[in-house]
């Protein structure tokens, strides 16, 4: 035990001499790192600064200056052909502003919105009806997914179609692709009034009056009434009570005219939209039904209860008549213009149409000789 007791002091005297030895070397070394270090970023600071900062100030502008302004907010999509899935554009298009004054200069202007399966065969005849009109309006088209539209740039539908998904007549898909199109619409604050088209329709009247027509009215063109027959009221599905009675149920025309605090309605609606997808079904047609009785619920002081797109019914079935090459004349035209007599603001009129449909693509040919004298195009 002694002699073991004897041999420890020694080691352990010389290891801790070593041990203090050696850390004061390491801090002398760290002072040294330290003190060069704040002498090498001094001198960089000093030589090189401005022409670094030279180089990464122009880098950061254009990204302020794309944050800071309201142009951003404002400015319509440069391409329609966007990746947002139907929920999120519904809930994109549905953002509104509390307050109703625009801080910038606002033309407003009609969205012309097209639901087509493919081509537009009479497009040269709209191409006619818009020149000259540029800036106040909007055109927007909904086609099948599988289409490749064709149009030149100097065409006012150049690049105007929207993503699309297939619809079908007579179900909920139709009205989707109808909420589609507004929804798309609508993210352009310019769009205030909205009038939904097919690949077959077309004007009666010139672009002038029908700006006048639209923009002078109290009211939208949405047709909407009370029919108590088989294929009004008997289409009705008791189970889409509470949210919708009876009472409420409406039918119309699939073609209309809406402002914009209308389309909101249709594009925002989460409580109806359930209810006829599972409730209206051929041989309910849910395109006839669906807005019609949703808008009488929502906003029924806001509707003219009628369409501005003339159709002729008279030969029966489930389909208009569609009209040909030999049917164009001035004499037609003369027809379709005073087939009725409607309710404008409050006075009775003769002018109550401003597109009729369904035209052939055979009548194209006709037309563009008729439209100078008839329309005025």
């Amino acid at each position: 035990m002694a002699i073991e007791e004897g041999k420890d002091p020694v080691p352990v005297t010389r290891t801790r001499g070593i041990s203090v030895r050696l850390l004061l070397v390491f801090l002398m070394f760290l002072v040294l790192c330290v003190l060069f270090s704040f002498i090498s970023l001094s001198t960089f600071r000093r030589f090189s600064f401005d022409s670094v900062a030279g180089v990464v100030k122009p880098s950061l502008e254009p990204c302020i200056g794309e944050s800071s302004g309201l142009d951003q907010w404002i400015r319509p999509p440069s391409n329609l052909m966007h990746t947002m899935s139907d929920e999120e554009l519904f809930w994109r298009a549905t953002l509104v502003p509390k307050i109703r004054k625009y801080p910038f200069d606002r033309n407003p202007k009609i969205a012309f919105m097209f639901l087509s399966k493919g081509p537009l065969p009479l497009a040269p005849l709209w191409e006619r009806y818009f020149k000259g009109h540029e800036g106040r309006f909007s055109i927007y088209v909904h086609s099948l997914p599988s289409y490749n539209e064709e149009f030149p740039p100097t065409s006012v539908f150049y690049k105007r179609h929207i993503p699309s998904k297939v619809a079908e007549w007579g179900r909920m898909s139709m009205c989707d692709a109808e909420r589609r199109l507004l929804a798309n619409a609508l993210l352009d604050f310019s769009n205030e009034w909205f009038i939904l088209l097919s690949e077959s329709c077309i004007p009666i009247y010139n672009f002038s009056t029908t700006v006048n027509y639209i923009t002078g009215s109290k009211y939208s063109f949405l047709g909407a009434f009370d029919d108590t027959g088989p294929y009004g009221r008997g289409r009705y599905n008791e189970s889409m009570a509470p949210e919708v009675n009876l009472s409420d149920w409406r039918k119309g025309s699939q073609w209309f005219e809406i402002d914009r605090r209308l389309a909101i309605n249709i594009v925002e609606d989460t409580i109806y939209h359930p209810k006829f997808e599972a409730f209206c079904r051929p041989h309910c047609y849910v395109d006839e039904h669906y807005f019609p009785t949703m808008l009488t619920i929502r906003a029924p002081n806001l509707l003219a209860n009628r369409s501005i797109t003339w159709v002729d019914w008279s030969r029966g079935g489930s389909h208009p008549a569609t009209f040909g090459k030999g049917d164009i004349t001035v004499e037609f035209f003369k027809k379709v213009r005073e087939s009725k007599t409607c309710e404008y603001n409050g006075r009775n009129t003769t002018l109550c149409f401003l597109f009729a449909r369904k035209f052939a693509p055979s009548s194209l040919e006709p037309l563009l000789q008729l439209a100078p004298k008839v329309l005025g195009l």
